[in-house]
């Protein structure tokens, strides 16, 4: 009998000591996961315990917060203008993960982050006074894209060629961030949102890359001039027309079949957007060089955060020479972002300098004291030579005074373009993404901008569809935004 008393004395005792221990891990091991789970209501209800800093534009709040009832989450986040500045701020809500700027600066704008905390909040506990993030974006530019752009499905970026400032970048159609605020309405419309066919939460300006078509001839064009395969933009090439790829049987078919695309230059090859010359010039490169320099510019980069991580633009490897001339016109495997064209045309208009994109200037707490200066951490990076950038800018002049951009002419601004239709489908089967990038300097007021807009889908006839019909005049109105 005692025996058996030991026996269950000693199991019952291991028990007891298995809890101590797993509660013991749980406290001091786990515990600590276990509090920043996102499933932790008291993350939530602490969160949402008082106001969130703000997201500034311009000097102006274009963020704020509601008090809440019936609920023991006590603020909910609103937004003002949340469609036009939704490709920016993201969102921040009580039922799901913040996203985009929200997010990135989630503890900040809820007054956890480090940085933030006095002697006294380390000595009480207690949570910090929230700060703010200072956005580089011109609400005027960002306006101007956004009314643009109108029923169009697209996306377009904003930058200053000098200092890296993203002034706007804008998706279309958007979404008001506020409709995912509120934990008792945000489920449905989520589910809304999501069954939405034209994909409103998908930020088109710097996550959806698509062929870029002769937008990326530029990229080319570049390649050639730095790598000495021809001299000068006004240097006739060596360029038949037709052109057949090689390998094949299927020769490289130009728009305009009366074009004088037949050795042209690359001033004139631009102009007039000549397939031949750039399909032609990327073999006659390779593969590898037209690589090397699309990934100076930025392609391939997978990790290219503005603060918001962009998603790569891509410059693919491994093509037979047939491929390889098809990604020398922007199509095949290659595609970008509006942010990443807009780049493009940024380093070329700076010289042949890229500053590194950003679209927050300052981080600070509740007090407006800086935490960190981002513009004063972009240091610029040569892409190609001042003579290339020089040459490349006046045939992208010579695009929009007698070319195919001339929808982008601006009044008191100089403005160098390119075009791009891009090929979508099986066979183009489907309606053709429609670009333009640019760059506008104002001939008063030394105001510079670059510039590339993309438009995926609109109401317009397939014969309609063109860089300089449709993304031309977007850019155009918000270069001359940026430019007064």
């Amino acid at each position: 009998m005692n025996k058996t008393i030991r026996r269950a004395s000693v199991f019952a005792l291991l028990l007891v000591l298995a809890l101590l221990v797993r509660a013991t891990w749980l406290q001091f091991y786990d515990g600590q996961a276990l509090a920043d789970d996102n499933d932790n209501r008291r993350n939530a209800i602490a969160t949402y315990s008082r106001p969130l800093g703000n997201i500034i534009v311009a000097g102006d709040a274009i963020t704020g917060s509601a008090r809440t009832k019936g609920s023991d989450l006590a603020y909910k986040r609103t937004y003002k203008d949340g469609e036009l500045y939704a490709a920016v701020t993201g969102y921040a809500s009580q039922a799901y993960a913040p996203t985009q700027l929200e997010g990135i600066y989630k503890d900040l704008l809820n007054g956890t982050d480090n940085r933030l905390k006095t002697v006294m909040d380390t000595v009480t506990g207690e949570r910090a006074d929230p700060g703010n993030v200072l956005t580089t974006i011109d609400p005027a530019v960002q306006k101007a894209a956004y009314r643009a752009l109108g029923d169009k499905k697209g996306g377009a970026v904003a930058i200053d060629p000098k200092t890296g400032r993203i002034l706007a970048a804008v998706s279309t159609p958007s979404y008001d961030p506020s409709s995912l605020t509120d934990a008792s309405t945000a489920g449905k419309a989520w589910k809304t949102l999501n069954a939405d066919k034209d994909k409103p939460l998908t930020n088109r300006a710097l996550r959806q890359p698509l062929p870029p078509g002769s937008t990326f001839k530029l990229v080319v064009a570049a390649a050639a001039l730095e790598d000495g395969l021809y001299d000068s933009v006004d240097q006739r090439t060596s360029s038949p027309d037709p052109y057949t790829l090689p390998g094949t049987v299927r020769p490289l078919e130009n728009e305009n079949k009366s074009a004088p695309c037949k050795n042209a230059s690359i001033r004139v090859a631009l102009q007039y957007s000549c397939n031949n010359v750039f399909g032609k010039m990327a073999v006659d490169l390779g593969q590898d060089k037209v690589k090397a320099m699309a990934e100076k510019f930025g392609f391939n980069d997978d990790e290219l955060d503005v603060p918001v991580r962009a998603y790569a633009s891509v410059y693919p490897s491994g093509m037979d020479k047939a491929q390889t001339a098809l990604t020398g016109i922007g199509q095949f495997d290659v595609t970008a972002t509006p942010l990443q064209m807009a780049m493009v045309s940024a380093a070329i208009a700076n010289g042949g300098k890229l500053v590194s994109p950003h679209m927050v200037s300052q981080i600070t707490d509740s007090g407006g004291d800086v935490l960190k200066d981002y513009d004063d951490s972009t240091d610029p990076q040569e892409i190609i030579s001042s003579t290339t950038a020089e040459q490349l800018q006046s045939a992208m002049e010579t695009v929009v005074k007698d070319g195919t951009g001339t929808n982008a002419l601006i009044d008191g601004a100089t403005v160098g373009g390119k075009t791009g239709t891009a090929q979508h489908g099986e066979n183009n089967s489907k309606t053709p993404y429609a670009w333009f990038t640019s760059y506008g300097k104002s001939d008063s007021n030394g105001k510079e901008v670059a510039v590339a807009v993309m438009v995926e889908q609109s109401d317009a006839a397939r014969s309609e569809v063109s860089g300089n019909g449709l993304a031309a005049p977007v850019a155009k109105a918000m270069m001359q935004a940026a430019l007064k």
